[in-house]
């Protein structure tokens, strides 16, 4: 009588455990984070349709109301909404957008965390006020919420979705050493489908399995890394001293307004804002933010293209003469700055345009079929063993 020798346990065989007990852990979470990540990629696009009306003036005319007065019209509109800041854009057709945010205390929750948050559209031509929009209750803001910290204010909701996010990259690289194929024939087999009328379902399942992850797994990868941008502050570190090269973070300028007795700080943001144009004639929107305190500066965000903002710069001006004190363009930062820059629109796919976008999107349904496919695969073989040990 011969005894079988037994077989000698690989490190493919400890890579399948690893993706086997960690895809059960957080599977549901990566499914969640999946489907929101779907239903957001094309956010802009749906909003920017569904506000059409309000986005767009009906009528240009050579005459555009500065903005400062435009400002105490539309604040004097809203009534109790306080504004906070206001966007403009080179486009004559575009309103201009007044925005509104002040944050509650004492909730771990994000909608009790909310006091005020407005998007306010103003007819730059005319001072009417075009449409009022509580971004608290928007769709696809709870959506990005749901997707950033399962709608928690609490930094333990970034924690679960961050290491949920860093198990999935773990699980895309098991995945691809299991996937790795021993010979041509099984090659030819794990990269294009081949079902058969008879093929069993849990056939066409594992394959599915398999060969959509192989696909997607690059772009699954870089979402995933993105997201970890956000979720840990230690990660993001690695990123930016991989792409600068260097361990010293950039230089936070902070500069400060001298202050001055009885004067026209209107007359201050209008210098900033002729200020700003005349740089940046060529940019698709300014944001500016007034000062929070008696020495603080007017802040100001140039978004360079329209729909992403890789390509950004920022300035800081006196708010009592509306003097520039620092300018920061996106060419002065390092290459690490720019990919921390860069995060947002990499994670969305919007850096390559609409065909990103489409990438994006079709890798996020893909990575939520993945936990579904995976499952079935080990509820499967552990029915099919249960069975055989009952028979």
């Amino acid at each position: 009588m011969t005894t079988k020798k037994k077989k000698k346990k690989d490190f493919k065989y400890w890579a399948g455990k690893a993706h086997l007990w960690l895809g059960l852990t957080s599977g549901l979470i990566v499914l969640f984070l999946a489907v929101t990540g779907c239903i957001y990629v094309f956010s802009q696009e749906i909003s920017n349709w569904a506000r059409h009306d309000e986005i767009y003036v009906p009528k240009i005319t050579p005459f555009r109301i500065p903005v400062t007065q435009l400002w105490q019209q539309t604040q004097k509109a809203v009534g109790p909404i306080t504004i906070t800041g206001v966007t403009t854009y080179n486009d004559p057709q575009k309103a201009v957008v007044f925005n509104s945010y002040k944050a509650g205390e004492g909730s771990i929750w994000y909608f009790g965390n909310i006091e005020q948050y407005y998007s306010i559209y103003t007819d730059p031509y005319t001072g009417k006020v075009l449409g009022v929009y509580d971004e608290e209750l928007d769709f696809f803001h709870i959506v990005k919420m749901l997707h950033w910290s399962l709608l928690l204010s609490h930094p333990i909701g970034q924690q679960i979705t961050g290491w949920a996010t860093f198990i999935f990259v773990i699980m895309l690289i098991t995945g691809i050493i299991l996937w790795w194929p021993k010979n041509k024939a099984a090659r030819k087999q794990r990269i294009w489908f081949q079902w058969k009328s008879t093929t069993k379902w849990r056939r066409k399942n594992y394959d599915l399995h398999n060969i959509l992850g192989f696909y997607i797994a690059t772009i699954a990868l870089i979402i995933a890394l993105t997201g970890m941008v956000w979720a840990f502050s230690w990660f993001q570190a690695i990123v930016y001293v991989a792409g600068s090269g260097s361990i010293t973070p950039p230089e936070n300028v902070q500069k400060k307004s001298v202050m001055i007795q009885k004067v026209d700080k209107d007359t201050a943001i209008e210098n900033a804002y002729v200020v700003i144009k005349k740089k940046y004639a060529d940019a698709s929107a300014f944001s500016m933010t007034p000062a929070a305190d008696s020495t603080a500066v007017i802040s100001a965000y140039i978004q360079q293209y329209d729909g992403v903002y890789y390509v950004n710069h920022s300035l800081q001006f006196d708010q009592y003469t509306g003097k520039l004190l620092h300018e920061r363009r996106q060419e002065e930062k390092n290459f690490g700055e720019k990919l921390i820059t860069a995060n947002y629109d990499i994670h969305v796919g919007a850096i390559l345009g609409i065909p990103g976008k489409i990438i994006a999107f079709i890798a996020s349904f893909v990575c939520m079929l993945l936990p579904i496919s995976g499952f079935l695969i080990w509820y499967g073989r552990t029915y099919k063993k249960g069975a055989a040990a009952k028979a």
